[in-house]
């Protein structure tokens, strides 16, 4: 499981190809599950080594010879080869099955040599197979056996003080090309760098499914089972994970296929949503019910769960369902009604709050056990307000009707907002140019950072494997482009700009003259920025529809800050990474590229400044290697080549796309745990349930529950990705993100 920093069997995983994907995947070989096993390492003469994990776990590795490894190999069809001609003559094949398992022996420093007869999810070659047996029935050294790599991997670990070579990092190095070797001799791992934004909503919908399962679903199911013995079929939870999983083959979550096989995945991941909202929303439901004290015929219920296992405190938005039968009043122009409420903390005390919008005349319905379901009318009121939640907990707030015509308002003062197009807080001061980009001041440290929000678009000529580079390519940028702004929240809870960029793109790249069209389309990017009270970071939120074909989408937030490496979370860790390329790059079989992957952040600083860029369900970051050392956090990638096709549409990503990123300050080096709180803040959370009187009595259960409570929480700066119930006990998942042991 991974993607967004859960559970995961070894970080970013390989596929078949020899491609280190990036992505979580499960191999299957003819129904038989294969390991997961890492390659990409640059040393085709060792088939075997050590990999020390980031809590110094010692893994003992396979690496798949190379395609074409060796002078012969390609032509055997053994040891993991694309092609299969020739070799039907016993003779031929013995000969250069002889020079293929003397290679092999050189190389391997166990007992047992692997011989893969297979590419992908290809079979093997029956009267091949036939005859590599019955050859090898006549040797004295080796005996030939059929196995699984889960038997294979068994030897390997049996022999693991046999292997010498131990290895650290992430193992992403691509294949390089050996001067004055033969090209077939040459290493042929592959990173295949462009599947971290190919097809991004199914990123996104990855994101937000594991995010549902393992911060949701999971761990309140958990808790509403020992706090009020709430018992739920276990197996809808597997069925959820199976869902999903089912979406982590190599090339399906790498969004690199055909558009029916991620047509396919958004029907998994619909399954895997609807259950683990349904199984969220019931045990959150009878947590709430369960909640001591009736709910009154004018009152709305509003419990508000906390994910994390740090207690929340500060101010969010949450959209209340105030029943449309409430009575409302006018301002006194008297244009427009508005529903008058108070709202109760759980020790009684009024809650003052920013009214934010409001939709009228929403529907859902009221499912009873036994009877047909009910229509249930509310006005949706979204407001801010101050509010502090136990850490794996909740609190309860109680929302009352007031006398008809009484009017329900608050201070709007000191509202955030210090000019037409600027606004502050303690920490930050925002302002924002003609041009839509942004100059912040950090308060603490007095550092100003500019351009914050440039928009860069390129052309993408490539796949879902790469992105590719035009030679004819034309880089815009929208830092001389038009913007619109409008103040949309204004008061001392939530301020809110819009800031509306048009780019005019070209419309798509013309392939028969390889540059892209004279023809341009305005590229409308829409970002919604807000500053909150105590709020240290910049919270933006980026919805593009994207009418252009053949391109990449990035945004850009420079530093300026003096640094050769940056730091980016990544499954369990957090890696520090140089920002400029190998100088020998250009000697590379398949040369580096800038883009790297993350979890949900990258930061880069230095002694006393730097800054740090958090998203949700973006996995393709970089630092890019200029003056103003530039965070570039890439939106999405649009491109039209699709293997073993003319070219599918889907990947264009066409249409409405969202997202949501902060902005930090740092005061120089990061606090890792923070930033990966940060992330999963971001994905997760609060929640809200809310219960008129006629909802708590379908969802009350026999246990009493306080007002407010925590049912776990963790000091100190470990990352908690996993919270489940194990055979009747709860079980915990941490990390430590630091260098340092805590």
């Amino acid at each position: 499981r991974d993607v967004g920093g859960q559970p995961s069997a070894a970080g970013y995983v390989p596929d078949m190809f020899g491609h280190n994907s990036q992505m979580p995947q499960i191999f299957v070989l003819c129904g038989v599950p294969v390991a997961f096993i890492w390659r990409g390492v640059n040393n085709a003469a060792q088939r075997n080594f050590i990999w020390r994990g980031a809590d110094g776990t010692e893994i003992p590795v396979h690496k798949f010879g190379n395609v074409g490894y060796g002078t012969y190999a390609h032509k055997v069809g053994l040891g993991h080869i694309y092609t299969h001609d020739g070799l039907d003559d016993p003779k031929d094949l013995k000969e250069r099955l002889d020079i293929y398992l003397a290679e092999e022996a050189a190389a391997t420093e166990i007992d047992t040599i692997l011989i893969h007869e297979a590419c992908d999810h290809q079979e093997w070659h029956p009267k091949r197979y036939a005859m590599a047996f019955a050859e090898l029935a006549k040797s004295k050294q080796y005996e030939m056996k059929h196995v699984s790599l889960d038997e294979h991997l068994r030897e390997l670990i049996a022999q693991k003080d046999k292997i010498t070579t131990v290895l650290e990092g992430e193992l992403r190095a691509a294949g390089r090309v050996i001067p004055g070797a033969d090209p077939l001799a040459t290493c042929s791992q592959f990173v295949i760098p462009g599947v971290l934004s190919s097809r991004v909503r199914m990123k996104q919908a990855n994101a937000y499914c594991q995010t549902l399962l393992c911060q949701w679903a999971e761990p309140f199911t958990a808790i509403a089972e020992s706090a009020i013995g709430l018992e739920l079929a276990p197996g809808f939870l597997d069925v959820a994970w199976k869902w999903l999983l089912q979406n982590h083959a190599h090339d399906s979550i790498d969004g690199c296929s055909q558009d029916q096989i991620h047509r396919d995945m958004n029907f998994r991941a619909d399954q895997c949503r609807i259950i683990a909202e349904k199984l969220t929303t019931e045990a959150t439901s009878r947590l709430a019910a369960s909640v001591k004290g009736d709910v009154a015929g004018d009152e709305l219920r509003v419990t508000v769960f906390n994910p994390r296992p740090h207690a929340f405190a500060g101010f969010t938005e949450l959209t209340l369902e105030v029943p449309t039968t409430w009575s409302t009043f006018r301002e006194f122009f008297g244009f427009e009604n508005k529903t008058g409420f108070l709202v109760h903390g759980p020790d009684g005390k009024e809650i003052p709050y920013q009214r934010l919008n409001q939709t009228s005349n929403r529907s859902r319905t009221r499912v009873r056990e036994t009877k047909f379901p009910e229509y249930v009318g509310s006005h949706h009121i979204k407001v801010a307000l101050p509010l502090a939640v136990p850490a794996f907990g909740y609190t309860t707030l109680s929302v009352k009707a007031v006398p008809p015509e009484r009017a329900t308002r608050y201070p709007d003062e000191p509202a955030m907002a210090t000019t037409a197009n600027s606004m502050a807080n303690e920490f930050l001061a925002v302002q924002i140019e003609s041009n839509g980009t942004l100059t912040v001041t950090d308060k603490q440290t007095g550092r100003v950072f500019s351009q914050l929000l440039t928009f860069e678009e390129r052309a993408d000529i490539g796949d879902g494997w790469y992105h590719g580079i035009a030679v004819n390519d034309q880089i815009f940028v929208s830092t001389a482009c038009r913007a619109e702004v409008a103040l949309i929240h204004n008061g001392p809870m939530l301020t809110t700009f819009r800031v509306r960029t048009t780019m005019a793109v070209p419309e798509d790249f013309k392939f028969d003259a390889m540059t892209r069209s004279d023809r341009f389309t305005d590229l409308v990017i829409d970002s919604l920025v807000s500053l909150r009270p105590g709020q240290e970071y910049l919270d933006i939120q980026t919805s593009v529809d994207n009418n252009a074909n053949d391109h990449r989408l990035r945004v850009l937030f420079p530093s300026d800050v003096a640094a050769n490496t940056h730091l980016t979370d990544t499954a369990f860790d957090v890696m520090e990474r140089p920002i400029a390329l190998e100088k020998d790059n250009y000697d590379y079989r398949e040369i580096n590229v800038e883009t790297k992957p993350q979890q949900s952040w990258t930061a880069v600083h230095e002694a006393k400044a730097g800054l740090a860029i958090i998203a949700d369900g973006l996995l393709e970051t970089t630092v890019r290697d200029t003056a103003d050392r530039a965070v570039a956090l890439t939106l999405f990638r649009g491109t039209r080549r699709t293997a073993f096709t003319d070219g599918e549409p889907d990947g264009q990503t066409r249409g409405p796309m969202t997202f949501r990123y902060l902005f930090k300050p740092l005061a120089g080096k990061p606090d890792r745990a923070q930033l990966c709180e940060l992330g999963l803040q971001l994905s997760g959370s609060l929640r809200t349930v809310q219960l008129r009187k006629e909802d708590q009595a379908i969802f009350r259960t026999a246990q009493t529950l306080p007002a407010t409570t925590s049912f776990l929480s963790v000091e100190g700066p470990a990352v908690v990705t996993s919270l489940r119930q194990v055979k009747g006990a709860w079980e915990l998942r941490m990390f430590n993100p630091d260098v340092k042991a805590i």
